[in-house]
């Protein structure tokens, strides 16, 4: 055997390591893959409720959050309406001014005369 002989030997040998390497390392892919796959499909099985059940919660939610929401309106009407009722009851010249100063003319009134028994 020559050394052409023993050079082909030395070439098909690693030609096998090299075969036996990428066959495992195929192998492993494989393997990764079918791993990938399985995680996959226990998520999409979990998500799935998952997603139905988050559905369900915001539509109870939803529910008292639409009755708030119409309090909240009836609450900004009537004090929308209160306001307007003040304003106009604080006008100048209005109802409250005149009250006021009746108001202030009894209590002057009364120190007035208070005065006068004391001085009396």
């Amino acid at each position: 055997m020559g050394p052409g002989g023993i050079a082909t030997i030395i070439a098909a040998c690693s030609l096998l390591v090299i075969a036996i390497a990428i066959s495992y390392a195929v192998i492993r892919l494989g393997r990764l893959i079918d791993e990938a796959k399985l995680s996959l499909k226990a998520i999409t099985d979990e998500t799935a409720p998952l997603i139905h059940q988050s559905t369900r919660t915001v539509e109870l939610v939803n529910t008292p959050l639409e009755s708030i929401a119409r309090i909240t309106k009836n609450v900004e009407d009537v004090t929308t309406k209160v306001s307007e009722a003040t304003t106009g009851f604080m006008d100048k010249g209005g109802p409250a001014l005149k009250i006021a100063g009746a108001l202030l003319s009894a209590t002057q009134l009364k120190k007035g005369r208070a005065k006068k028994k004391k001085s009396a």
